[in-house]
């Protein structure tokens, strides 16, 4: 314990326990990044000639600025990385301070895939920033999923529908926006988001019905109804299948530069609003009196009942509000991303979703870092099959699925829900 002087009193700071769990989690990390050591060293290092030379392209042909671009000795840069990655597996085995665990879970992870694009670029180029922006448009998506069950579970409701939601609201936004036009198909998303959030409240707020199993029941639902529609109305009237297309909003001087540029600052508007968005939530949550609320009625609901706030009114409106998030992220996949609907066409996202919202912890920011991981590796999967390595592109469309199951297994460590979450509330 600590001793500090407050107000004249002594007042005891508990310090950070390690606790036996810590230390076995870091201690198997500590393995794991050996592994990927011994495989970075024997595969990529000497898996490529000597003279072997990887090239990494930093501009798009599109960028003012041409010809960026990195070129070093590929199994030396292997053999480096594999150095290092051994280091930081030596160091997770002493288990001293396991607050930087994660951390170097994700710099090995990442001097990993630096290794394995290096041997895949062998004697060739890759384009590194055409992969960066892939990963940022692929998160966009994920992010809004993470989203939208961050602010239901913090209000202390689960959401398990937001496959369906988004599902709904791709097919609602083509349909309307072949019909009238892209912000009659946006306007459209947003409302049948927010109508299956107020289902899903209704259900589970209201006759306090199994969460889970109402937001399977809204899976199903979305799944079984756009499919048959689609079977039926799309497939017959082609022209409802056919939205405009949505293009880029390139912001002057900030999109030339290297890297940077191409990567953040030319995107539709659904990418800015997306950021925008992240900052607002985190700003609502954190600052503002409906945050306060929201997250009270997710932790201790019979406090805040107790101290005047209606538990119920707020859990609809932060469920009904997350619908909306979910809404525009449909449109966004419908819209913006692959320009028309396909059944099943989410494939899973809303899943993903979920589990980048349980890897950023519940919080605005950790959710957008999330999707930018979730993103990368599908990006990675699309990127390097163009490279023709002899990978069977079965198992590069597996890596979304493998990492989403690594963070729900909990390598990356446990994250604490709210403590009211999935707990239907009855008013005494």
């Amino acid at each position: 314990m600590t001793d500090i002087v407050k107000n004249q009193e002594l007042v005891e700071i508990p310090e950070v326990v390690q606790t036996s769990g810590d230390v076995r989690r870091s201690r198997i990390i500590g393995f794991v990044l050996l592994a990927i050591a011994a495989v970075v060293l024997g595969v990529f290092s000497f898996g490529v000639p000597s003279d072997a030379t990887s090239t990494f392209n930093l501009s798009l042909p599109t960028d003012t600025i041409q010809g960026v671009s990195v070129s070093f000795n590929s199994r030396l840069f292997s053999g480096v990385a594999a150095v290092l990655i051994f280091a930081l597996g030596v160091d997770r085995l002493r288990a001293k301070n396991l607050r930087w665990t994660n951390a170097a879970l994700g710099v090995g992870l990442l001097l990993f895939v630096l290794a394995f694009l290096a041997w895949a670029s062998a004697d060739s180029s890759f384009s590194m920033v055409g992969m960066l922006r892939s990963t940022v448009i692929s998160s966009i998506v994920i992010t809004l999923g993470a989203l939208t069950g961050l602010v239901g579970e913090r209000s202390g409701v689960i959401n398990i529908g937001i496959e369906g939601q988004l599902l709904s609201a791709a097919f609602v936004a083509v349909v309307l926006s072949s019909a009238f036009g892209t912000w009659a198909g946006v306007g459209g998303a947003l409302v049948i988001g927010a109508l299956l959030g107020a289902l899903l409240a209704w259900l589970a707020i209201r006759f306090r019905v199994d969460q889970i199993i109402a937001g399977v029941v809204i899976n199903i639902l979305a799944l079984g109804l756009t499919s048959f529609l689609a079977s039926r109305v799309l497939s017959e009237a082609q022209d409802l299948n056919a939205p405009a297309r949505i293009t880029s909003w390139r912001i002057p001087v900030l999109a030339d530069i290297p890297v940077i540029g191409p990567m953040f600052f030319d995107h539709t508007f659904f990418v800015y609003a997306t950021f925008l968005l992240v900052f607002a939530l985190h700003f609502g949550l954190f600052r503002t009196r409906w945050g306060l609320r929201v997250r009270s009625v997710g932790e201790h609901p019979k406090a805040a009942d107790t101290l005047g706030i209606d538990v119920i009114k707020t859990r609809y409106r932060a469920v009904i509000s997350a619908g909306l998030i979910a809404g525009f992220g449909g449109a966004f996949l419908a819209l913006a991303q692959i320009s028309r609907f396909e059944e099943n066409m989410t494939g899973g996202i809303g899943f993903i979703g979920l589990a980048a919202m349980i890897f950023g912890r519940w919080m605005p920011f950790g959710a957008l870092a999330a999707g930018l991981v979730f993103g990368f590796s599908g990006a990675l999967a699309q990127k390097v099959a163009i490279l023709g390595t002899g990978i069977p592109s079965e198992f590069m469309l597996m890596l979304p699925y493998v990492a989403t199951v690594i963070v729900v297994a909990g390598l990356v460590g446990g994250a604490r829900p709210p403590a009211a979450d999935g707990q239907p509330y009855i008013k005494q």
